[in-house]
């Protein structure tokens, strides 16, 4: 029976990497194809990205928190969205173009899963940093938004959706408003404090989680600086993301350094029960 029990918890350990290997194959795989391709490629990138953070909250904290999860970023930002396309608030005036694939609410149903998608990575990083929940909520509520320094002009360039009013923008970041960046940390920072609040912190940080935060803040580097020709966002994005990723990529160095590898990225850590 022991046995048993042990064997679900491993296979399901293995099931989330597939899914970050999946996630991260797709990604690679972004620049190389033919500008007609990147759309599926997109949306297939973040239906894979958002299946492997559910599956990985589901291994951590089991099905009920995995659904939190879905429910409050993904039901956040549909509605964060959708007021936003409707008003301009608290974005700025933008629109979607239709390029996206089925739209709820007037978003395109990838952009809720998105923000499903960094938001369990983006909580993980915060509870490595941080403690106390005002300071998990600022911390995540950045390591969430500056990815959009990233994911905004990557997505405006491919035609995605528009800006009406781009100025004032972030430094070498031009045709991306101010006020994208001061809604996205707003709504962030309700999601955090939500997530935070609901799901129950783990004594170390989910390795597949960490992968794919530290994944997404240096392919972005990479990528916007040597095949988008976005080296402004390759620039400005490499400091407000690395603000937070690097302390955080040299926190768990330091947590291995001192032999304290994360329980829940091993297969037997991971059959522990979540209650």
């Amino acid at each position: 029976m022991a046995l048993a029990e042990l064997r679900a918890p491993v296979r399901s350990h293995y099931a989330v990497w597939a899914l970050v290997a999946a996630a991260i194959g797709i990604q690679i795989l972004y620049p190389l194809m033919p500008e007609s391709w990147r759309t599926p490629v997109t949306i297939a990138s973040v239906v894979v990205f958002f299946l492997a953070s559910v599956a990985d909250a589901y291994r951590v904290l089991g099905a009920v928190s995995a659904a939190v999860l879905v429910a409050v970023a993904g039901g956040g930002g549909l509605v964060a969205e959708s007021i936003g396309v409707a008003t301009g608030w608290p974005f700025g005036q933008y629109a979607y173009t239709g390029t996206l694939g089925p739209e709820v609410l007037g978003v395109p149903v990838v952009v809720p899963m998105a923000w499903v998608m960094m938001a369990w990575p983006a909580l993980v990083v915060a509870r490595t940093l941080v403690h106390g929940a005002v300071a998990v909520t600022a911390v995540g509520a950045v390591a969430l938004t500056t990815w959009d320094v990233f994911l905004d002009p990557q997505m405006v360039a491919a035609g995605h959706w528009r800006w009406f009013a781009p100025e004032p923008g972030l430094p070498l970041i031009p045709g991306i408003p101010l006020t994208n960046y001061l809604g996205w940390l707003v709504v962030s920072a309700v999601v955090l404090a939500t997530l935070n609040a609901s799901l129950r912190r783990t004594d170390q940080p989910s390795a597949p989680a960490a992968t794919l935060y530290l994944w997404v803040y240096f392919s972005s580097v990479l990528a916007h600086a040597v095949f988008f020709g976005l080296p402004g966002s390759a620039v400005t994005g490499g400091v407000l993301m690395g603000a937070v990723a690097i302390p955080f990529a040299v926190s768990l160095a330091r947590r291995r350094g001192r032999g304290g590898q994360s329980r829940v990225s091993s297969p037997t850590s991971a059959a522990r029960p979540n209650k």
